[in-house]
């Protein structure tokens, strides 16, 4: 058997955005560790290891990290940075972690400081359901309307998107795994530049494709937010704390989007802000 240790830590990949979370995780949380960087190996039998060396918790980085986690039964699991931990149909009683949405509400002011009345959003229906009846809420309160899209599968992204070409001011692309993929992505940037609307997204890596804003999340503090997670989770009684809501978001634009479609925002990009957990 493996000498035992607290924490087994598995990577989807070696990115710096996971390093990043890392950094906050580590700065609150000391102990033993192990590393499983899964792009670097052909497979991996996440249960057989967990089983093997025995960890106090498993932290997931990433949609792979969390899907070979998710067959972890008995072992805490968390979640940091993956889109599916929102299918909550697929988690266990004991998978938790920090979500990848911001409350809609941040999204949506920034539409309204666009100056966009009817803002056209493509959603899972399994996956985004709860957050879109609370951003409808928030969309009536700001004097926005939301244009709906339902979708069942990725492939349906497309013609949803298509449907949607005149009849909104801006497009919000979600962090939903059952509608952004790397076969869709592409769909949005192309809707919004043949259509002339802003997009705002929820990752920075998207300003080079054309998004107008995102609000990114704060990795670092999400890692900070994880380790909080896993003392609670150990503690005695500390079960079902489940998916926490991230506590800050920076907001980042594209100038020269912004610009050729004649936009200003009232809050410059780099504003940091403090999201209520």
């Amino acid at each position: 058997l493996a000498e035992a240790y607290d924490v087994l830590i598995v990577q989807s990949s070696r990115n710096s955005a996971f390093e990043e979370a890392l950094k906050g995780f580590r700065s609150l949380r000391r102990g033993s560790e192990r590393v499983i960087v899964l792009s670097d190996y052909a497979d991996t039998d996440i249960v057989r290891i967990v089983r093997e060396d025995q960890p106090r918790m498993v932290l997931a980085l990433g949609d792979r990290a969390l899907r070979l986690s998710r067959n972890v039964r008995h072992t805490p699991v968390i979640s940091l940075l993956a889109l599916e931990l929102h299918n909550s149909a697929l988690n266990g009683p004991n998978v938790n972690g920090v979500g990848m949405f911001i409350p809609s509400a941040q999204y949506l002011s920034i539409c309204r400081g666009m100056k966009a009345r009817r803002v056209g959003v493509v959603y899972h229906s399994s996956h985004s359901a709860a957050y879109l009846r609370q951003a409808r809420q928030d969309a009536a309160r700001l004097g926005i309307e939301l244009v709906q899209r339902a979708v069942r599968a990725p492939q349906q992204t497309m013609a949803q998107l298509t449907s949607l070409a005149g009849k909104v001011d801006a497009i919000w692309m979600l962090p939903d795994a059952g509608v952004v993929t790397r076969e869709s992505m592409e769909a949005f940037f192309r809707f919004s530049q043949q259509n002339h609307v802003p997009l705002i997204s929820f990752a920075g890596a998207y300003l080079r494709l054309g998004a107008a804003a995102v609000l990114e999340l704060d990795r670092v503090d999400m890692g900070r937010q994880a380790a909080e997670l896993a003392g609670q989770v150990l503690s005695p009684g500390g079960a079902g704390v489940k998916i926490r809501i991230p506590r800050r978001a920076i907001l980042k634009t594209n100038d020269s989007v912004l610009h050729s479609l004649g936009i200003s925002l009232s809050q410059p990009g780099g504003t940091v802000l403090s999201i209520q957990d």
